[in-house]
């Protein structure tokens, strides 16, 4: 491969970077969503009201059953009778696996705790957990590896926070430095995502979402500075000041899918691990290009100078998508 086409691919590495985390347009696939909310009945413990939607008519009338449910809950119409055990144990959607449908499970308890989980094809059920508030470590594996596996799908999915720290890992050359500037990272977002998740602190989303866009346009634009400004000698106090503004977005996500009300602190401890494994995952991919592209003969520069535009030109669009909506009240 020549010079020419190797400057092409550089080129081309910014452009696929934007297309793939543009806002996709919407399609017309209504077979492919539905929802199942199971909301406790007031004064009837372990009483739920069940409600099944789907966008197509086909695939709502075809499903009289939509799931199983964990003994001894017995479907009755639109009611489902747990008992004094109440709803613990696994929900199944088996119809589901090996199709392309998604289905947001959506169940609310009369202590206000609530659970979200959004079932596919490849996985298709999922625990509700009945774990004493004393039991050890042992048995609180399922929330262990369940709370695990969503930060590193938060961070892996959440495209804003995933620039982040790629833009991040661009920016600190050095490798004391990365280190420092991560763990600040950590530390700020894991003080605010406790907080919130604690009702300690309560921000609206959208205000918070636009400024999180804009920590990337302004961690790209240091990318482009000279290496004499506050944020390459101080990268840590840049990214610990940012770190509270992505440990809110944080706690977004996780308060919308729910936690096992028991077992707070446990599921955001893994919660917040599942996080620093998917950034850390993320930083070690960045590095590791990095190092590659040092044994091709085209210039380094170049392609992280594409890149920082490219990510700076998203999280611009975001930036100015999220600050309207802010000021209109629209939704995202």
């Amino acid at each position: 491969m020549n010079r020419l086409c190797l400057l092409r691919l550089a080129w081309s590495l910014p452009l696929l970077l934007t297309v793939l985390l543009a806002p996709a347009p919407a399609k017309g696939h209504e077979l492919n969503s539905a929802s199942l909310s199971l909301t406790e009945v007031e004064g009837r413990e372990g009483r739920f009201l069940v409600r099944w939607e789907a966008s197509s008519s086909t695939l709502k009338s075809e499903l009289a059953a939509p799931a199983v449910f964990p003994p001894p809950c017995k479907l009755d119409g639109e009611f489902l009778g747990c008992g004094p055990a109440g709803l613990v144990g696994t929900i199944e959607l088996p119809w589901l696996e090996g199709t392309e449908t998604n289905v947001m499970v959506a169940i609310e308890w009369r202590s206000g705790s609530r659970l979200l989980r959004v079932l596919t094809g490849s996985d298709p059920s999922f625990v509700v957990y009945g774990i004493p508030a004393s039991a050890g470590l042992l048995a609180l594996k399922p929330i262990v590896v369940d709370y695990t596996r969503l930060g590193v799908e938060h961070i892996l999915t959440g495209f804003d926070h995933l620039l982040f720290v790629i833009a991040l890992t661009l920016l600190v050359r050095g490798g004391r430095k990365l280190v420092g500037a991560v763990t600040a990272f950590t530390v700020a977002h894991s003080l605010t995502l406790a907080c919130a998740v604690f009702g300690w602190l309560t921000l609206p989303a959208p205000p918070v979402e636009a400024t999180i866009a804009l920590s990337i346009v302004l961690v790209c634009g240091e990318c482009l500075r000279p290496a004499d400004s506050l944020a390459h000698r101080a990268p840590w106090a840049v990214t610990f000041s940012f770190g509270l503004l992505h440990g809110l977005g944080f706690a977004s996500s996780l308060l919308d899918i729910g936690l096992p009300e028991k077992h707070v602190p446990t599921a955001l401890l893994f919660f917040n691990v599942g996080v620093e494994i998917g950034q850390l995952g993320v930083i070690a991919l960045v590095l590791a290009l990095s190092l590659l592209a040092a044994r091709v003969p085209v210039q380094p520069a170049t392609v992280r100078r594409g890149l920082v535009y490219a990510m700076g030109g998203m999280a611009g669009y975001w930036s100015i998508e999220r600050i309207v909506a802010t000021l209109t009240g629209a939704s995202l």
